[in-house]
């Protein structure tokens, strides 16, 4: 196998939208040279200036050709364009034999190069930044504590619970605040949830009908199942002698938010891509994020074990920050463990090939070590 391309310490951090915060300043900290890349690079400069970094890194204009022409062997490409561009990106760092990171889910195409790229040596980090990224952190920390106590090998049913929102800090008529792109958001609702609950897999193919309280706490909330969460059961390496009764990843909003989006429903139910993307603009429209809102991201994972009756292991984390002045806090969720990433391509730290925020306990406690060190709260509850 190729040895893995040593990093350059050159990072190019693509995208500049809400997501983008304090992280990026982080590495202009640790990485010998940084390039903010936007659609423009007026954008891109004015971007650096909202976030004190003027002087601190390059701006430059944002496209594909432009890119590839400006990387090297070993340069960091940092994605925080929709996921569908990322391919698109991965592709241009094989070519350059440069490493990538993003926040977001793996999806196929990025799959397909995966192979390509560990054969030349180079990183491919993925799910590293708040859900999926810290979320991950907590469930692989939560199961190691649980398998130390508990045994791999005993006999055990379990039930994981994972939620994560991005809410208003001051709740609103409309229980909401978009802290990423409204149609994105749409559009997650408009993908069918599998889970297990009760012991049985549930598909629903409308996620917010399958909404229920959650309370943290004593503050009540509402999830609801997201995505496919059976496949994260053997991401997270469970042991084969535990028997899971419930295990769901999804989403929290504020209590109310079901009957409040009533109309939104409605049209998601009904309407087709056009109509849908229609409706994103004007929500946007309608509920406009201002100066002064400030943002409010809460994860909580929640792990029980049962091993005979009374007998039951309980773990839990709770993160529930508000955004201030300085920074959004989606941006610092999603923002500051991506680029604790990236500082762990730039010391060598990542293998080649497929990496994603956690994928073991030692090193999960390990990334929250640090993020708490960094400033990020979060608490953990343990009890039998």
């Amino acid at each position: 196998m190729t040895d893995r391309v040593p990093a350059s310490g050159t990072v190019h951090w693509i995208g500049a939208g809400l997501s983008t915060g304090s992280g990026l300043a982080a590495l202009c900290e640790r990485a010998e040279r940084v390039r903010l890349w936007h659609r423009t690079e007026e954008r891109a400069a004015a971007a650096l200036a909202g976030l004190g970094l003027t002087g601190r890194a390059e701006p430059r204009a944002f496209t594909l050709p432009a890119l590839a022409a400006e990387l090297a062997p070993g340069d960091v490409v940092v994605s925080m364009l929709p996921a569908p561009e990322h391919a698109g990106l991965l592709s241009a760092c094989a070519g350059a034999r440069a490493h990538f990171a993003c926040s977001s889910y793996v999806s196929p195409e990025v799959l397909e190069q995966v192979p390509a790229a560990e054969a030349a040596g180079l990183v491919v980090l993925t799910e590293a930044g708040l859900d999926p990224g810290i979320d991950h952190l907590f469930a692989h920390s939560l199961i190691g504590r649980a398998r130390t106590e508990i045994g791999a090998d005993t006999p055990a049913t379990y039930r994981l619970t994972s939620y994560c929102g991005g809410v208003p800090a001051v709740p609103n008529d409309f229980r909401y605040r978009f802290s990423w792109a409204p149609l994105g958001v749409l559009n997650a609702l408009r993908s069918p949830a599998r889970y297990l609950e009760d012991g049985d897999e549930t598909t629903s193919v409308r996620p917010w009908q399958a909404t229920r309280p959650h309370i943290l706490d004593g503050e009540t909330f509402e999830a609801y199942p997201n995505r496919d969460s059976i496949p994260f059961i053997a991401q997270y390496g469970l042991p084969a002698a535990w028997t899971p009764r419930t295990f769901v990843r999804g989403t929290l909003r504020l209590d109310g938010w079901r009957k409040a989006w009533e109309p939104v429903f409605e049209q998601l139910g009904a309407g087709d891509d056009e109509r849908i993307t229609a409706l994103a603009r004007e929500l946007a429209a309608a509920h406009p994020t201002t100066d002064e809102d400030r943002d409010r991201v809460v994860l909580s994972v929640s792990l029980e074990v049962e091993t005979g009756p009374d007998r039951t292991w309980t773990g839990s984390y709770l993160l529930d920050l508000v955004g201030d002045t300085e920074e959004s806090a989606m941006a610092r969720c999603v923002s500051r463990p991506l680029a604790l990433g990236v500082r762990h391509i730039l010391d060598g730290g990542l293998p080649a090939g497929l990496n994603r925020a956690a994928e073991t306990a030692r090193r999960s406690d390990s990334w929250l070590a640090e993020l708490a060190a960094e400033g990020l709260r979060f608490t953990l509850r343990l009890g039998q």
